[in-house]
């Protein structure tokens, strides 16, 4: 199929694309890589009035690491991320891996997955793990959005219909915080049928100081595994205590059943790789993140 018509435009600035946006009367659409805007409009599902193409935007292509937050600009590929992290960052490499496959990272941007919002996406997951924010800017000015505030339902963000975002920033695991990552899906590079990102810090007495956990592909957003995060700190990290949080968290999950898992399916994979995540994350405590 080809794309509804819509008007295209290539601004110069920041202020011209937000402008343009503002013009489109909530009906404006961002292209960055676009891999998967260009679907959707080839399907007829998005149909915009007007385009608004950033590649041309000057500053939106770095990748900025300082007192403890990663930011990323809006036009950072997936792939030029996974460069920076395959010497920086274990937990963002191990990540980027399973996100599609090369040629798709090649193209699309880091920001972009994580503002399509699909429930089934690892970034976003990982951005709520990390308390990151997305940076947005409008006619309003500028904003920073809690990642625990964004998501609002399957493809559906607190983004106004006027702005855009310019840039997300990821808090850093601290020193000596131990990290897990592990999904299921059908094939490496599908989308996942559920999956699990942990962050684990210890005490100097031993005991968890710390614990956060994020599931994906468990519900019509990223969730985060408030059970794991409230009983574990001061407790003693045992794989009896590890087992339990991690079935508490999934049990209050609400996963939608498709063709591909069952509802129940998904809670009973879910328990287990937050018990995975979880125990990985306390065995790399005192290593590089």
């Amino acid at each position: 199929m080809k794309p509804a018509p819509f008007d295209y435009v290539a601004p110069a600035s920041l202020d011209e694309a937000v402008s343009a946006m503002a013009t489109g009367g909530g009906d404006a659409k961002v292209l960055a890589g676009g891999q998967s805007l260009v679907p959707m409009l080839a399907l007829r599902l998005a149909r915009p009035t007007v385009l608004v193409d950033i590649n041309r935007l000057p500053g939106l292509d770095g990748i900025r690491e300082a007192s403890g937050m990663l930011e990323i600009g809006a036009l950072v590929r997936q792939r030029a991320l996974e460069r920076w992290a395959a010497t920086r960052s274990p937990l963002f490499a191990e990540v980027l891996r399973h996100v599609a496959h090369p040629p798709i990272r090649n193209r699309g941007t880091v920001v972009g997955n994580v503002v399509h919002a699909d429930p089934a996406s690892e970034l976003p997951a990982l951005l709520l793990c990390l308390e990151g924010v997305v940076v947005a800017r409008g006619p309003r000015g500028e904003r920073m959005i809690p990642a625990d505030r964004f998501y609002r339902a399957p493809l559906t963000t607190a983004l106004a219909a006027d702005e855009l975002a310019t840039a997300v920033r990821f808090t850093l695991p601290g020193a000596g915080a131990g990290w897990g990552f592990a999904e299921v899906s059908r094939r490496h590079g599908d989308f996942a049928l559920v999956g699990a990102v942990a962050v684990l810090t210890r005490g100097a007495d031993g005991t968890v100081a710390r614990a956060r956990l994020a599931f994906f592909g468990a519900g019509g957003t990223p969730v985060r595994g408030l059970p794991v995060e409230q009983a574990l700190p001061g407790q003693a990290p045992t794989p009896a205590r590890l087992a339990e949080a991690a079935r508490a968290a999934a049990a209050t999950l609400a996963p939608d059943g498709d063709i591909h898992a069952t509802a129940v399916y998904r809670r009973q994979v879910a328990a287990t790789l937050a018990e995975r995540t979880l125990t990985a994350a306390l065995a790399r405590c005192g290593g590089t993140t």
